[in-house]
């Protein structure tokens, strides 16, 4: 299994990833042009040219990052695919000093798993949320948030 940075030839593999655990309410759907205008944030788990799992770090500001879309396929799930890149996404965000990094999330036990802790949502600084009143979920969000200190 390989860990990179994710091509534009990846983006459909990517949008039918997302678009699979948001129909089923798993995490929140993203459009193909937010895939491509935010490809460079992404990194994916490739087997044999198949990407079976994607990712992305978006960077918030100059002391905060956030782990974004994070999905696996089914049948790769529980074999570390996304301990991969999320551990891809620490040591990025370690390479660019920032040091901590959060994730908006359902699968908050995942992130635990992870070195993550929880935290009240209102925690994080209002920056976060400028891309939230685009969400449909907007003002009820239900996620929980999670949030790691990285050590550098």
């Amino acid at each position: 299994m390989l860990f990179r940075k994710a091509k534009i030839s990846d983006i459909e593999s990517i949008h039918q990833l997302i678009t699979h655990f948001a129909d089923k309410d798993l995490m929140l759907a993203r459009s193909r042009s937010s895939l491509y205008e935010s490809l460079r944030e992404f990194s994916v788990a490739d087997v044999g040219g198949r990407v079976i799992g994607a990712g992305s770090l978006h960077i918030i500001w100059d002391d905060l990052a956030e782990i974004r879309s994070l999905a696996i396929e089914e049948e790769f799930q529980n074999q570390n695919v996304g301990h991969g890149l999320v551990d891809a996404f620490l040591a990025e965000a370690v390479d660019l000093e920032i040091p901590r990094v959060f994730a908006l999330t359902y699968q908050a036990q995942f992130f635990i798993k992870c070195g993550f802790k929880l935290i009240a949502k209102e925690d994080l600084p209002q920056k976060v949320w400028k891309e939230c009143i685009n969400c449909p979920k907007f003002p009820n969000c239900d996620e929980v948030a999670v949030i790691k200190e990285l050590d550098f």
